[in-house]
């Protein structure tokens, strides 16, 4: 029974040690780090810039939509470039190669017709 856990031993001491790094570090910083609490410590960091304005401060619905369709169409991009690195591998069988070529034009079909219906709907448009 004990022949199955052996694997598993060089897992364990990694979590132990690691867990004992983290704690030591902690430790540490508890009693050796400086303990001087200003109100300039305290305060918020926003970047760097001089905190203005209600934290509560609400955003128009668009701003969160221009992020969702840059991220939508930024993981578009990260499915290209394994596609295109890999097209070159299919030329050599032309089946392969036109069925990859078909199902990337589909892909990047179905998401233009989402751009152009998003664009349709005016929730590009800033005003």
């Amino acid at each position: 029974m004990l022949v199955h856990y052996q694997q598993y031993i060089p897992l364990v001491i990694a979590f132990v040690l690691v867990g004992g790094v983290v704690g030591g570090m902690l430790i540490l910083n508890a009693i050796l780090g400086p303990k001087r609490r200003t109100s300039a410590k305290g305060a918020p960091f926003e970047c760097g810039n001089q905190p203005s304005g209600d934290s509560r401060h609400r955003f128009s619905v668009k701003f969160y939509l221009v992020g969702i369709f840059f991220i939508v169409f930024d993981i578009e991009a990260v499915f290209l470039f394994p596609w295109a690195v890999n097209f070159r591998g299919f030329l050599g069988d032309a089946a392969w190669a036109a069925v990859t070529f078909v199902e990337i034009f589909l892909f990047v079909g179905i998401l233009a017709l989402g751009l152009v219906y998003v664009w349709k709907k005016g929730a590009l448009e800033w005003e």
